[in-house]
């Protein structure tokens, strides 16, 4: 029973510590990690070796391919040079200048282990770094890059891994730059093969597969599968696992149902929210044993010391080096496609410190072999890092971020990129209606029902960012009212199950039906409740110099856009110039006028004219105001 127990401590210190983590504003992983580390000393808490195969084999398929699913194939891509760079470049970078410190400190390891424990420490972690940046509200670029550097990143270091440690008691040297280098070709690129190949097996197995637990449940093998696979035949599970998860996330609302997507995206939410915090946990409760094992060691403390604290500031340094480098010299961004604009140099320093090691460090530190002079000041190293790199840049990424004045993905934006995608998305479907449904073939009015159930959504939409602060919106009300209604109707279906008169099942799909219903509304109250928190929360300085000295005002003429009423056009919503006063469409209609207008004028404000809406958008700084 002891290890069961065990299990189910972890399971539920886990789950308070986040808790009070998000209560506190504390990130959960320094804090499991700091509860993990205090734990380890206290009677009664059993010593907890993290094993090798229980890490690489266990962990870290899941952790990366939920990662890998969650992560945009399309943003991936547009960031693949920056992404490609760190994955490989710094990792590489970072585990040269670590063997050249290491050994230059403890010569008697050798070279082997020196890059051996080197590689060890060159990949931040696939989980922290995005975890603590979606959480402090990191620019959405900054993010992208980090998680696609830290689903690849792993790769790199393995490889570079395993070749260090075949040098490790042979009399032969290390092998050369470019044998190394053809181990790893062959090992991403099988990876690569193998990725592609569990990718077109499960999406055709999944174009007969309408049941979205037998769905879920192929879900829950392919990270395992693919991994073993590729491991099976020398090439990179990770890469293997990355490029499955890439793909079929990308393709799933093609080959998924919709019922499927949900069921999928919810059991992988919780399966990796219990895995990567169950690792930080995992990481703490390392301290006291590695600890003790390095008091034994024959080496002086200050020796000891001073290698785990140069390592840790080797990692540190070494990135930074890399990083303003390889932006410079070697990717030389464009402008944002968002933004129009060149990421600022803060981007590039805050993707330098946000190099948080994790639970692979630790994990691979174990890969090297018992026969290794002072192998447990090297694990200590690994742990150093780990801890070190987490408590130090984890804790001060968020300030740093504000100390930048690196904005964070700004909700009303969202709003508007939101309420203007499904402006697009309505067009469409309403053109296909038309071709699907005509006015003989439609006595029941339903095609009028269905264009006026999509258009007050989309009103809904565009509403958030019109409605004055204080006041409820329509869509605001209609959701209040629908929530009491849903409660009501609730309580009377358990009413009735209670009666036993129903059939069960039965009940359960109308308390399904009713769940479905809620949850969208609950989304669309917290989307409100951003917006407007977004927009109390600015002040006048917090807007581009455009919109703060440009003056909100009402149109004069005629709404409507003199160029679609030139050439017979028509348009979907209007927006008028605050610096000429001319009306023109939006980015939804078909000829784009509004944006054609500030091409052509530069004039960077246009406020909408749609009815309820008195938001503004400066096209030169991409902000709402």
């Amino acid at each position: 029973m002891e290890i069961p127990l065990l299990l189910v401590a972890i399971a539920v210190t886990v789950l308070t510590v986040t808790a009070i983590a998000g209560r506190l504003g504390v990130a959960a992983p320094i804090a499991l990690i700091v509860v993990g580390w205090v734990g380890s000393y206290v009677p009664g808490v059993p010593t907890v070796h993290l094993e090798p195969e229980v890490v690489l084999i266990g962990l870290l398929p899941p952790l990366l391919y939920a990662a890998a699913l969650g992560t945009s194939l399309v943003d991936f891509n547009a960031n693949r040079r920056p992404i490609l760079l760190l994955s490989v470049g710094l990792v590489v970078f970072t585990t040269t200048g670590v063997a050249l410190l290491v050994h230059a400190i403890l010569p008697e390891v050798g070279w082997p282990a020196a890059f051996a424990i080197g590689a060890v420490v060159a990949p931040p972690d696939a989980v922290a770094a995005t975890a603590i940046g979606r959480r402090i509200g990191l620019p959405r670029r900054i993010v992208t890059i980090l998680e696609g550097e830290s689903l690849l990143n792993d790769a790199t270091a393995l490889v570079a891994l395993r070749t260090a440690i075949a040098g490790i008691g042979s009399a032969a040297a290390m092998a050369p730059a470019w044998e190394i280098g053809l181990d790893f070709l062959l090992a991403a690129g099988g990876g690569l093969l193998i990725g592609i190949a569990g990718f077109v097996l499960v999406a055709k197995i999944r174009r007969h597969v309408t049941d979205p637990v037998l769905d879920t449940g192929i879900s829950l093998v392919v990270p395992f599968a693919t991994y073993m696979a590729a491991e099976e035949i020398h090439a990179s599970g990770v890469v293997a696992v990355v490029v499955a998860g890439l793909l079929l996330g990308h393709k799933a609302p093609i080959v998924q149902t919709a019922q499927s997507r949900i069921a999928e995206r919810m059991n992988w939410r919780t399966l990796a929210f219990m895995l990567e915090n169950t690792v930080f946990l995992l990481i703490g409760l390392q301290a006291r044993w590695l600890i003790d094992e390095v008091r034994a060691s024959t080496l002086p403390t200050g020796t000891i010391v001073g290698a785990c604290l140069a390592t840790l500031g080797a990692v540190v340094v070494l990135r930074m080096v890399w990083v303003f480098p390889a932006r410079y010299l070697l990717i030389r961004p464009g402008p944002d496609p968002l933004t129009g604009q060149r990421p600022p140099a803060s981007y590039t320093f805050l993707i330098g410190w946000a190099g948080m090691r994790g639970v692979v460090t630790l994990a691979a530190a174990f890969v090297i072999p018992e026969s290794v002079p002072h192998r447990e000041v090297l694990l200590m190293i690994a742990f150093t890092v780990v801890a070190g790199t987490l408590l130090l840049q984890g804790t001060t990424l968020g300030w740093l971020a504000r100390r930048l004045n690196v904005p964070p993905p700004d909700p009303m934006d969202d709003a508007l990129a939101r309420a203007t995608l499904l402006q697009q998305a309505s067009k469409a479907g309403h053109a296909r209606l038309a071709e699907l449904v005509d006015a003989e073939d439609d006595p029941y009015g339903v095609a009028a029902l269905i264009k006026q159930r999509t258009e007050q959504r989309n009103f809904a939409a565009w509403e958030r960012l019109g409605t004055t602060a204080g006041e409820e919106s329509p869509a605001a009300l209609y959701a209040r009212l629908r929530e009491e209604m849903i409660e009501a109707e609730r309580a009377r279906v358990l009413e009735i199950r209670s009666t036993g008169s129903v059939p069960s099942e039965v009940v359960s799909d109308v308390l399904a039906m009713l769940d479905i219903e809620e949850s969208m509304l609950d989304a669309a109250d917290q989307e409100r409740a951003d917006v407007e928190a977004e927009r109390v929360r600015r002040t006048p300085g917090d807007l581009c110099e455009h919109l703060e000295s440009i003056a909100l005002a009402d149109p004069s003429g005629a709404l409507e856009c003199v160029d679609c009423v030139a050439i017979g056009s028509r348009w979907v919503a209007l927006r008028m110039c605050l610096t000429c006063h001319e009306i023109r469409c939006c980015d939804s209609s078909p000829h784009r006028h509004a944006t054609a207008h500030f091409r052509a004028t530069t004039h960077p404000v246009m406020r909408s004219v749609e009815p309820g809406e008195d938001w503004r958008w400066c096209f030169v700084h991409h902000v709402t105001g």
